[in-house]
């Protein structure tokens, strides 16, 4: 799948660089052309002549040192790449990286590059959720960049937690997959609700939620990256949808997002209910705005329809996929739901936990199969979540 491959690895100053000379190794025996560029930090680790014995390629350090290989060494090795591994990467690098810094020969030429980029950090549990670093991750994502998730575990400074590189057959079978002739939910359509539903009061007033469908769009993208032709049917968010969506549809009311999920319904693989759909509308919304006399007002309010359980019952081959927001008792209110609307697995998270729910870019989330399966994360950025969500798609899907 990689053979003949044009790989460039650009390896910095961790203490995990030795890892990355198995990587190196294994992508090579796959049949991978691989070139390697360290920073000087990173030789501190790992002797480039060990990286030259592996790869049988010359090893570039300095930026006006390689003279003898290419004319203009930086621009040479972003040419010759089909795809760029930094790994590790520390927390000096992805600064870097997001500012556009170019002070060395590594940096240099990713920001000479427009080939993909695969970046696996590593460093320190505290340095990697410094906000500064999950700021320069976030700007990394936004351009397209694939970041690879560090695992947790011990680390070398003693402590133990988030931030080791994962293992080299991990990071080789992520570029494998990057060469997959097609991606995995190529063909497949999928649709997604996100944002929160609100319920006119009046033409001013409504009653509504805090969502911000933020988690939604991350999956929306997350399953484009898979291949996939994505229908988006969003109530209220803020956020820009994501380019390259087979359809974005905005809608306000419960209602509105029914009508356009049904719509849709029978020509889609999938749907990911992650909207928060209003459980309740006022029954009589006012035609003009209501004045305000009376120190109480009444409002009368009627039942919404439960659309993820009418998908249930209409469902043949599709995923269906659904969302628990709760505040309590958070298994047993997601299981229910689960098995009531014949759901194949459903995301539960605690919206009262800091990090998690509404309104910020991180979540804290499980993951319940029919079968009683259950999978729990640690707080991780909704984006991050968003992919999870994709693969366990996936897995459905096409197995």
């Amino acid at each position: 799948m990689i053979d003949k491959k044009n790989i460039l690895i650009g390896v910095t100053g961790g203490i995990a660089a030795y890892k990355v000379v198995e990587v190196a190794s294994r992508l090579k025996k796959s049949g991978a052309n691989v070139r390697v560029m360290m920073t000087l930090a990173a030789t501190e680790f790992v002797s480039p002549r060990t990286f030259e014995e592996i790869t049988g390629n010359a090893v570039f350090v300095e930026m006006f040192g390689d003279a003898a290989h290419f004319h203009v060494a930086h621009v040479a090795l972003a040419d010759f790449a089909d795809l760029i591994l930094i790994a590790p990467a520390t927390a000096n690098f992805l600064a870097k990286a997001a500012h556009g810094i170019a002070d060395d020969l590594l940096t240099t030429t990713i920001l000479a590059s427009d080939k993909p980029l695969l970046i696996a950090p590593s460093m320190n549990t505290k340095m990697f959720m410094n906000s500064a670093t999950q700021d320069n991750l976030k700007v990394l994502k936004a351009r397209g960049v694939k970041i690879l998730e560090p695992a947790v575990g011990e680390l070398a400074c003693g402590t133990s937690g988030k931030g080791r590189l994962p293992e080299p057959v991990e990071i080789c079978a992520v570029v494998e997959k990057f060469f997959a002739s097609e991606p995995i939910l190529s063909g497949k359509r999928i649709l997604v609700t996100a944002g929160g539903t609100i319920e006119a009061i009046d033409p001013v007033r409504y009653i509504g939620n805090r969502s911000s469908g933020r988690m939604g769009y991350e999956i929306a993208k997350s399953a484009m990256n898979s291949g996939a032709e994505v229908v988006l049917v969003s109530g209220k968010s803020e956020v820009e949808p994501p380019d390259g969506l087979k359809a974005f549809i905005k809608v306000e009311s419960a209602l509105q997002m029914r009508d356009e999920v049904l719509k849709h319904f029978e020509t889609v693989d999938c749907v990911i209910m992650s909207a928060a759909v209003a459980d309740y509308r006022v029954k009589n919304p006012s035609a003009q705005k209501i004045k305000k006399s009376d120190e109480i007002l009444t409002l009368e309010l009627v039942k919404n329809p439960d659309i993820l359980r009418e998908l249930g019952t209409l469902k043949k081959s599709q995923v269906l996929v659904g969302f628990a927001a709760e505040t309590q008792n958070i298994l047993e209110y997601a299981n229910k739901k689960l098995a009531e609307k014949n759901l194949d697995f459903i995301v539960a998270n605690d919206v009262t936990a800091e990090g998690a729910g509404f309104g910020v870019s991180t979540n804290i989330a499980s993951i319940i199969w029919r079968n009683g399966t259950v999978e729990s994360f640690s707080k991780m950025s909704k984006a991050d979540l968003a992919e999870k969500i994709i693969e366990r798609v996936e897995k459905t899907l096409c197995h």
